[in-house]
């Protein structure tokens, strides 16, 4: 249990990251946690299920929830921690929240109070409390944004020689790699995590690139090649199918401005007289 006061009694507090990459240890908070990924990918665990933050979205940690926190390289994060007397309802997983504007806005504006800080005040007490009130409606409004996980050894193996592979893997080189056949490795994970290995992959694959796409110097074609996909329209469509908008429109939504297309030198002139 990580005391995030450090002995202090505020109702609420932040905590900015910026920086390399960092993987934390499994630990947890007497606070509840919303974690918002101002750029950058954050990845979460937990016991049963791991979860992917592109920019935009918000983790919900509650407290007293064992995680792991993975923050990758070139990311700006902020995590705003409450007082679990100031949120109703708190729940007891992790979950992804697709995070309005305004508790966005709040979030980033929450670090001028430190959670470290020996002591709270009125001003900082009231923004805490609304910024909570606003935290408990959007939990009401979760984002598919995660994968399971197993404690079978097998198919915890299997899923990270896939997560590490999505470009190119198929479920014989998988099972290869841990020591069964592709029969016994189907039928694991449909008894571990109740779902094909097949469709696992392609979950991982477009959770993946929901985070890949939010690099403006990668392009839509980069980053379905990252992912595994044959074409840019497989992805497209894959993509659509499973967040309800193309990439496209994905990267506008969550701000991001693609790379400019290279220019075309012009054609030598070749005109006679």
């Amino acid at each position: 249990m990580v005391d995030m006061r450090r002995g202090a009694r505020v109702l609420g507090g932040s905590h900015h990251y910026e920086g390399d990459r960092l993987v934390t240890g499994w630990h947890s908070h007497d606070l509840h946690q919303i974690e918002y990924a101002i750029s950058g990918m954050v990845e979460v665990e937990t016991a049963g299920t791991h979860y992917l933050l592109p920019p935009r979205q918000a983790a919900w940690i509650p407290a007293g929830l064992e995680h792991r926190v993975t923050i990758n390289s070139a990311v700006r994060s902020i995590a705003v921690l409450f007082d679990p007397r100031l949120i109703d309802r708190p729940g007891d997983r992790a979950r992804i929240l697709a995070a309005p504007p305004l508790v966005r806005e709040m979030m980033i504006y929450a670090r001028r109070w430190p959670i470290t800080r020996p002591s709270g005040d009125p001003v900082s007490d009231g923004f805490f409390r609304t910024l909570g009130h606003l935290v408990v409606e959007a939990l009401d409004h979760e984002a598919p944004l995660s994968l399971p996980t197993s404690t079978d050894p097998v198919v915890a193996a299997a899923i990270s020689y896939t997560q590490r592979h999505l470009d190119a893997v198929s479920v014989a080189e998988v099972g290869r790699a841990v020591g069964v056949s592709e029969r016994t490795l189907r039928r694991l994970f449909r008894t571990a995590l109740g779902l094909s290995w097949r469709h696992y992959l392609v979950q991982a694959r477009l959770l993946r690139a929901m985070a890949l796409l939010a690099d403006p110097t990668r392009s839509v074609l980069e980053v379905s090649t990252a992912v595994g996909f044959e074409s840019p329209s497989a992805f497209a469509r894959a993509f659509a199918q499973y967040c309800g908008e193309r990439p496209s429109a994905y990267r506008q939504r969550i701000g991001v401005v693609p790379p400019a297309p290279a220019p075309v030198g012009r054609r030598p002139h070749r005109g006679g007289r």
